[in-house]
């Protein structure tokens, strides 16, 4: 660990302009530059063309824009969260997976996604960071009934109220990041009174966001999300049985190049910078699912390649700056500030223990019970051929690549372990 003053504490926050994970002001609702109209065209138009099954011809009839009229940030982002959701409207939205990308997506969405260093697929941050809107001027973001999203797969309410959830804890979760920081900084400075008060603020923090999590029972299905949603959001990675066996290729014109074959996972809250930045601060370390130590990456650490460039960087550094968990293990046993810290450690195992909850009746258990009749024309590609690996939860996929209740247990597991 590199040495930890309130200097180079203020340094790593201020680098990165990390005031927490979402833009500093509101997503760009459109590209107004008239050269993309074909892109905004099909973005509004896209729950009704995934449902009429036109959405393959109308991107294969696309012109293939060039990326060099993108000038702002707030542009590539809008331009990454259209491409996310043709990319994927593409590869699952026919009667079965395409293994190819044409030229009008693949060509400028691996150069926008150059530019934004993220992976070319739908991932957390085109998903909802960057695709969200407020319902009026000055609302207050961190309540999901304020929010709306730009862009839609389906068009529906149950899809909106699953991304505004997100929103909503990655903005409530703003205040918790500027806390961190002081909380590194009282430790620099051996201010136990100061960091004993504001680990039990995170702890109070954390269960707000658990709080905002278990409002997604309100409007979102989990009919819908399993048979509609979920399959939609899946990604290119692990998906052999699904008819990907190679990945998708990313057809960018001229002959076939190895290189342009990619296995990418889906969105997933994995991805989330706000809550692997909680497990950071407090010293929580990942290990493989199953428990056993890693030798490579974790699927936590794995998820991180999935995150904007500077988000992961400052994860990155924040690991190496946290000071948090050493301070406490050389407390006393009964000391107010380790008895602060294990409040704020359950506060986010039950946030974990929240997640486990929403996953089973949302994909465990809507995985057993027959699909809505009204959809039975529209196969969901995604999980039609998981037939026979559903009986146990330990083969349900996430959207991310990963064995799903597995994982999630052992992250919870590890969580509660990081306890002192």
């Amino acid at each position: 660990m590199l040495q930890t003053t309130e200097s180079t504490i203020s340094d790593l926050f201020k680098d990165y302009a990390i005031t927490g994970f979402l833009p500093n002001a509101a997503p760009l609702t459109k590209l107004l530059n008239p050269y993309y109209s074909a892109w905004e065209e099909l973005s509004d138009r896209l729950p009704t063309l995934i449902k009429t099954n036109e959405i393959r011809n109308k991107i294969d009839t696309m012109p293939i824009c060039s990326t060099e009229h993108l000038k702002t940030e707030p542009e590539w982002r809008r331009a990454y969260v259209i491409m996310g959701y043709l990319s994927h409207s593409y590869i699952w939205g026919g009667d079965k997976p395409s293994e190819r990308l044409p030229p009008s997506i693949a060509k400028p969405f691996l150069e926008i996604a150059a530019h934004l260093e993220i992976p070319a697929c739908a991932t957390y941050a085109g998903l909802a960071l960057w695709n969200f809107k407020a319902r009026h001027p000055g609302a207050d973001i961190s309540d999901p009934d304020n929010l709306k999203v730009q862009t839609s797969f389906t068009g529906a309410k149950d899809e909106e109220w699953f991304m505004a959830i997100s929103v909503a804890i990655e903005a409530r979760g703003t205040k918790l990041i500027s806390l961190m920081k002081d909380a590194m900084k009282a430790v620099a400075v051996n201010a136990t009174d100061i960091l004993t008060a504001l680990l039990y603020t995170l702890a109070d923090g954390l269960n707000d966001l658990a709080i905002i999590l278990k409002r997604m029972y309100q409007h979102t299905d989990a009919a819908f999300f399993f048979h509609q949603l979920r399959p939609l959001l899946a990604g290119s990675k692990n998906m052999g049985h699904a008819g990907l066996p190679k990945g998708v290729y990313y057809d960018v014109g001229g002959d076939e190049k190895p290189e342009n074959w990619l296995q990418l996972s889906g969105g997933s809250n994995a991805q989330s910078s706000l809550i692997q930045a909680f497990d950071i601060f407090l010293g929580v370390e990942h290990s493989a699912t199953g428990g056993k130590k890693a030798s490579g990456p974790t699927f936590i650490h794995e998820m991180r390649k999935y995150m904007p460039g500077p988000d992961r960087r400052f994860l990155e550094d924040l690991t190496t700056r946290s000071n948090i968990r050493s301070f406490i293990l050389s407390a006393g046993e009964k000391s107010p500030e380790r008895q602060a810290y294990n409040e704020a450690v359950n506060e986010l195992m039950k946030f974990r223990d929240t997640h486990i909850q929403m996953v089973t009746r949302y994909i465990v258990l809507a995985a057993r019970r027959p699909k809505p009749t009204q959809d039975v024309e529209k196969v969901n590609l995604a999980t039609v051929s998981m037939k026979g690996r559903d009986e146990s939860n330990h083969t349900l996929s996430g959207t991310g690549g990963t064995d799903l209740m597995p994982f999630l247990k052992q992250t919870r597991d590890t969580v509660r372990d990081a306890k002192c």
